[in-house]
């Protein structure tokens, strides 16, 4: 029953996941990246850019069959999460009372998209256009086609647009959104300790924001700081020093001495999709809704979105496309 024809745009996490399950069913599918994929090396320093994946989201890449080619070496699991008001008690989770390993795993994000790429380059059935945009789209009753920035045509059954945040699909298909503005910004700041690798994730819940760690391989970790915009332009300005000194004073008590690495600031919008499919277009991931980076949980739900239109591609496979995507 399979044997779509179907068309990826973006080929970040959400993406790649999507068109290798796809490809793994046996449909022929068109991957469209505009940037290119950079593999992190074994003695990079870490990317400010990571999430902290599910033991859900773990089994859909051990489902896609990548868990395991996943360098260990860059990739840190924490058993214990820990949550609390500044100035109240801590809540406490541990993976050990729900009886399994680990709540979840912390790593960069392009170390997954680098792994995902790798698995997708060894199909036959995955065609690559890299470097590439979409400037058209014909959303037609019985197949949708997209006319590339290069004049390329593309044809195919469907199209899944998983292109980010500020997705171009999306525009293109004019589909609204909900948006606002949290007026807040938010600090990533990768430090090295003088401990050895954490097994626990925290969030301090303040009046200017949370304030957040997040554990990385051996002795490195992210401290996550939301503040208004002037306060992180004014931490962003600070030398690596400097800025150690204002997280000794300003951010809560951690248990060991660092040093600064690398820093790096974004603001923080919520947009939500109005709706989620047109035609035979799909919005997936962040296109469909941007959350605030909470604890790097929105590649988590944009993997629920890749492994709930899987699902029903998969088991709906006998009615038109228009009322799998109703669905």
């Amino acid at each position: 029953v399979q044997n779509r024809e179907v068309i990826v745009v973006g080929g970040g996490m959400v993406g790649a996941l999507t068109a290798l399950l796809l490809a793994q069913l046996g449909d022929k599918v068109k991957l469209i990246e505009k940037s290119p994929c950079i593999r992190p090396m074994e003695n990079d320093g870490f990317d400010l850019r990571v999430s902290a994946f599910s033991a859900q989201s773990k089994n859909i890449l051990v489902a896609a069959g990548i868990w395991d080619d996943l360098p260990k070496s860059r990739f840190c699991a924490y058993q214990r999460l820990q949550t609390w008001e500044q100035g109240s008690e801590k809540l406490c989770f541990d993976s050990q009372d729900v009886g399994i390993d680990a709540l979840g795993y912390i790593a960069e994000n392009r170390l997954i998209q680098s792994v995902l790429w790798d698995k997708l380059k060894q199909l036959d059935n995955v065609c690559f256009y890299e470097n590439r945009q979409v400037k058209k789209i014909v959303n037609g009753h019985s197949d949708v086609s997209v006319i590339l920035d290069d004049d390329q045509r593309l044809c195919a059954d469907l199209l899944i647009a998983c292109d980010g945040g500020n997705s171009a699909i999306r525009k293109l298909l004019q589909i609204g959104i909900t948006a606002w503005d949290y007026r807040q910004q938010c600090l990533l700041i990768t430090i090295k300790t003088d401990a050895t690798q954490q097994n626990i994730t925290w969030q301090e819940f303040r009046e200017t924001g949370p304030c957040a760690f997040l554990p990385l391989a051996d002795n490195n970790a992210c401290l996550v700081w939301y503040h208004k915009p002037q306060k992180i332009k004014q931490l962003q300005s600070l030398s690596n020093e400097q800025l150690r000194r204002a997280i000794l004073q300003e951010f809560p008590t951690m248990p060991f001495d660092f040093l600064v690495q690398a820093k790096g600031s974004f603001p923080l919008t919520r947009r939500h999709a109005q709706h989620y499919y047109q035609g035979r277009c799909v919005l997936l991931g962040d296109a469909a809704h941007t959350i605030n980076p909470l604890a790097g949980q929105g590649v988590n739900l944009g993997f629920k979105d890749v492994q709930c239109l899987i699902d029903l591609l998969q088991h709906s496979a006998d009615l038109p496309m228009n009322k799998i995507l109703q669905r």
